[in-house]
């Protein structure tokens, strides 16, 4: 099938495109512009810059053979050019793959998740299309999170003899390495073969089995005839003899063939499929890459856990290992596919400005990121963002994630069951939301007992935008006496609103990392939301008291709002020195210093996120 293309780069700027490959909650690889695969986040953590190789320089490869009557073979690896750049280092900093002979044109198509990799070069009589995904389906969380990534390469015959090609994939075993340290294990690979696939299953028998990179990866191919196979390269002749002897092997008559005393503690799985394409004709070749890696801990961004605290991922209880993944998703693949492609053009043919559908379409890759996962009950938990190594700020952090909005409006269950989380777990008994939820769940929830204002008021909003899109009112109703403690932990002594006026006074934790202390627009504007969210559940709820109570604050607050902090221009800040005993202890997270020098204040400065209360509620 073609694929949709949104956004076309040519050869002058495709060395920062990286695009992920995986599932919602499983961890990724990327493609990357040139056609290379990079950035290995498949073991439970970030992995930026990540590209498991051998001798610090053969990594992942696909490699075209071709060959013509009467004509030497031409053999190259199916990516595009280097950047000068990428050998600028030390041996363990420039690009992978380097040194060996490559196409001389490359261009790169995406419309996420589908990217495509053009290929070409005078020299070689084969023009190679790449065309990479993932299934990416609205409203289906389990299809859009499986742990793979697809390959289909065509190549085209642009010579007017038959040629005979063979391409070939090459992943090295890395089981026990996530790129940020070494679990010490010998690795093998087992090659296997089906009816409906080849594969060569990857893994380590001596791995301690509850380490985070201990898992399964295979390699995989749909091609029914013209499969061959090594299961490790052989470098006993010495320092580049293991590339050597493997080029040499796919050349001479474009089959693989196992070497006899091949010993690697890396060993490399190569998987290739010989057939002979007609002049002007083109072949297909399906590849693909699957992982299991089932040991997630806690969150920690150092990874130094105890076995103890072990969380575990959802997709790993769908499948035994990465050849199941194969097994399992093969029959239903096709249709997978397709429902990707209907909704990416659905999307890509609206009459959309290019920037939004752009912007709109490329994000929702971070869903599928080491950013967020899903633990075995389903549910879905994000950092604030990832670092190269590590996740970056833990527990879904309910004021950071008040700005997300795809995950509501495309996998609807998933919202839902984060405000579960976080009403049902993070929520105490007087209404204080931990605004970082701790794992696991049901031991830790709470063990963060800070509220921040504009997360918690964030919450009720998008459990009212979850109801609206799900219209799941069993749900809405079991939440609904923690929804009315978290609004009324506003009313308490010391706290946000604890003179009922309407407007947030007290100290005030929020998205910016400090406390704010007096009226000002972004906690006052996400606080009338909530009323107003509140007003709307509690009328169709039947709460009539509580819907009229929230009702009149939202009013109050409204006309206090406007007269008091707009200046004509935009809404100010008002600082408002607090005294220690008018503080709730829940709401002093300690970001802002001393509360007697009050750091960190707005005061006439025009906030950039005055507004975004009333985005939500526009949203809402």
């Amino acid at each position: 099938m073609k694929y949709p293309v949104l956004t076309e780069y040519d050869q002058n700027h495709l060395h920062r495109i990286a695009l992920p490959l995986g599932g919602i909650g499983t961890g990724t690889v990327s493609l990357g512009g040139r056609g290379d695969l990079r950035d290995w986040e498949i073991m439970n953590r970030p992995a930026k810059g990540f590209t498991p190789s051998i001798a610090r320089q053969i990594g992942p490869s696909f490699v075209l053979n071709v060959k013509t009557a009467g004509s030497n073979p031409i053999t190259r690896i199916c990516e595009g050019p280097l950047e000068l750049s990428e050998y600028e280092g030390d041996m363990g900093s420039f690009a992978r793959n380097h040194g060996l002979p490559r196409f001389s044109s490359c261009s790169f198509g995406s419309a996420y998740p589908f990217g495509q990799v053009s290929l070409n070069d005078p020299a070689v009589p084969i023009n190679v299309t790449l065309n990479a995904f993932n299934p990416l389906i609205p409203a289906d969380a389990d299809a859009s999170g499986i742990p793979m990534a697809v390959l289909r390469y065509t190549l085209k015959n642009t010579s007017r003899k038959p040629v005979t090609a063979t391409l070939c994939g090459s992943i090295p075993n890395f089981v026990g390495d996530d790129g940020s340290g070494k679990q010490q294990c010998t690795r093998r690979n087992r090659f296997r073969k089906s009816a409906q696939f080849s594969t060569i299953l990857m893994d380590s028998p001596d791995i301690d089995p509850r380490a985070a990179q201990a898992g399964t990866i295979a390699l995989t191919t749909l091609s029914k005839s013209g499969v061959s196979h090594r299961l490790n390269w052989n470098n006993n002749a010495g320092w580049g003899s293991a590339t050597h002897d493997f080029w040499k092997d796919l050349q001479s008559d474009g089959d693989l063939t196992q070497p006899r005393a091949a010993k690697s503690r890396m060993p490399m799985a190569s998987l290739a499929v010989k057939t002979t394409i007609p002049p002007g004709k083109t072949k297909q070749m399906t590849f693909l890459i699957t992982w299991h890696f089932p040991n997630r801990y806690i969150w920690s961004p150092s990874g130094k856990c105890s076995k103890s605290e072990i969380v575990g991922n959802y997709y790993t209880t769908k499948y035994r290992d990465a050849v199941d993944v194969v097994r399992k998703t093969l029959p239903s693949l096709q249709a997978l596919e397709k429902k990707t492609a209907l909704f990416v053009d659905s999307l890509c043919n609206s009459d959309l400005p290019h920037a939004v559908k752009e912007s709109a379409l490329f994000n929702v890759s971070t869903l599928r990121t080491q950013t967020c996962f899903r633990t075995p009950d389903g549910h879905l938990y994000g950092w604030e963002g990832c670092g190269d190594k590590s996740g970056c700020c833990h527990g879904s952090c309910t004021h950071v994630w008040n700005y997300e909005q795809a995950t509501a409006f495309l996998f609807g269950n998933l919202s839902m069951g984060m405000r579960k989380v976080e009403f049902l777990h993070a929520t105490d008994k007087d209404g204080c939301m931990s605004f970082r939820v701790n794992l696991p769940l049901k031991k830790k929830a709470q063990g963060f007992k800070h509220a921040a204002a504009d997360g918690q008021m964030g919450c009720i909003m998008k459990i009212y935008r979850d109801w609206q899109l799900s219209g799941d009112t069993d749900t809405l109703r079991k939440l609904w006496p923690k929804v009315k403690k978290a609004l009324s932990f506003c009313w308490i002594k010391g706290g946000w609103d604890a003179d009922q006026d309407g407007v947030m006074e007290g100290c005030q934790h929020n998205t910016m990392d400090v406390e704010y202390f007096g009226p000002n627009p972004q906690m006052t504007g996400w606080y009338l939301g909530a009323l107003r969210a509140a007003e709307e559940m509690a009328s169709y709820l039947n709460d009539k008291g509580f819907a009229r109570k929230c009702r009149a604050l939202f009013e109050s607050g409204s006309t206090k709002m406007d007269k008091t902090l707009f200046n004509g221009e935009y809404y100010e800040h008002h600082i408002k020195p607090p005294k220690k005993k008018d503080i709730a202890p829940s709401l002093v997270v300690g970001m802002t210093g001393k509360l007697g020098r009050l750091d960190f204040q707005l005061g006439k400065g025009c906030l950039v996120d005055q507004l975004v209360g009333q985005y939500m509620a526009h949203v809402c």
